[in-house]
């Protein structure tokens, strides 16, 4: 029995071609955490067409930012569709934060939102409703089967690329150009 583990937290997932799951399908998926019990992480290039505004007034929050009102929340993933997570640089920290790195990490918190609204939140963010989810073994099983194309994080591609460009951000890390992969990689 093979008992090495080579965590892929703060990895890149980025989606196959073949991929057709609605709710991956040309993703990049942040690695939050990845244990042998598991996996979660956030999808960082699907905006929800919802704005931090709505966001504060469905919350009763008062946004002093101004540019903050329009800074869009993204769709993380299918699992808790319904509670926000803060995808942020280790600048600023709460009590509840999983520091997934020196650089990046994790915050479930409204003291987070509020804070991000009143502008002495983290110098970069990315706030989701919802996130991605693995049971154990089953994200070994995906990447093994070419679902997924897993590189090192890039805190470049991560905060400060729009979400339009993230994909093909997150694949030129590989120096890999997705148009030409075929789905059939690696099965003769």
């Amino acid at each position: 029995m093979n008992t090495f583990f080579d965590s892929f937290k703060n990895h890149f997932l980025i989606s196959m071609p073949h991929l057709n799951d609605p709710h991956f399908e040309h993703t990049v998926i942040y690695l939050c955490e990845h244990t042998k019990e598991g996996a979660m992480g956030i999808i960082i290039n699907r905006p929800a067409n919802v704005e931090f505004s709505e966001l504060a007034t469905h919350l009763d929050m008062q946004i002093d930012q101004p540019q903050i009102a329009a800074e869009p929340i993204y769709n993380g993933g299918p699992v808790e569709a319904e509670r926000g997570f803060i995808l942020h640089t280790s600048d600023k920290v709460w009590d509840n934060s999983l520091r997934v790195t020196d650089e990046v990490s994790l915050s479930a918190s409204l003291e987070a939102l509020q804070d991000i609204a009143q502008g002495t939140g983290p110098e970069a963010f990315r706030i989701t409703l919802g996130c991605a989810g693995w049971d154990a073994g089953q994200l070994e099983a995906e990447i093994t089967s070419n679902d997924w194309l897993v590189c090192e994080a890039d805190l470049d591609v991560l905060f400060h690329t729009p979400s339009d460009m993230q994909f093909t951000a997150a694949t030129q890390v590989l120096g890999i150009d997705m148009a030409r992969l075929s789905p059939d990689i690696g099965h003769g």
